[in-house]
């Protein structure tokens, strides 16, 4: 019985240049994708950096401005002004 049983590995075809080729694309690919990962979770550019902080330290009276609200009502009083010319 041990005769008639082959414990022998499958036969397995060489890859072909367009299987090898492929697989190191899609390699490839995936480093690409986890270096663009980590680049969004650890945002380490210098210069940004910088031109945050000249930003922030060049303009304080611009981030404490609150939205104008007469920008509405003016809007609202040229709609009235175009129907009573009509």
């Amino acid at each position: 019985m041990s005769a008639e049983l082959d414990l022998s590995p499958p036969e397995v075809p060489e890859p072909t240049l367009l299987e090898s080729i492929l697989r190191y694309g899609l390699f490839l690919g995936a480093i690409f994708q986890l270096i663009c990962i980590l680049a969004v979770i650890f945002p380490s550019s210098k210069s940004n950096e910088q031109e945050e902080t000249d930003s922030t330290e060049g303009k304080p009276g611009d981030q404490m401005k609150k939205p104008k609200g007469p920008a509405p009502q003016i809007r609202q009083k040229q709609k009235k002004e175009s129907k009573k010319k009509r």
